[in-house]
């Protein structure tokens, strides 16, 4: 079992930026995958961004060159720098973890950004 939990929400204006924080606990040494999703009012859950044990790290089309991710495995967190936010990145923000072939996710913050 996997326990996530995300900080870092808010609004901010176009041009803003933010970071998202997320910590985990439990079988955090059993973790695959490591990353962030969105979901807008309406649409589907998407990736954002997520780092693969072995360093290896995946990004949307539509984030690349905006947001970072990172981990810092001394303190069980995976961050979201977001820098230069569009009002379409606007969407609730989660944070995901899989232990093969099990998903855990966090309870979701909100990101809003104001044109």
């Amino acid at each position: 079992q996997v326990q996530l939990v995300e900080s870092g929400g808010g609004l901010v204006q176009a041009g803003g930026s933010l970071r998202l924080s997320c910590a985990a606990s439990g079988s955090i040494f059993s973790i695959n995958v490591m990353g962030w999703y969105r979901q807008a009012p309406g649409k589907q859950r998407e990736l954002v961004a997520v780092i693969i044990n072995g360093g290896s790290i995946n990004y949307a089309d539509s984030v690349k060159g905006r947001f970072t991710i990172s981990r810092d495995n001394a303190k069980n967190t995976v961050y979201l720098q977001m820098n230069s936010l569009k009002p379409e990145d606007t969407a609730v923000f989660y944070c995901y973890a899989r232990i093969g072939l099990r998903q855990y996710w966090g309870q979701g913050t909100q990101v809003t950004v104001s044109s």
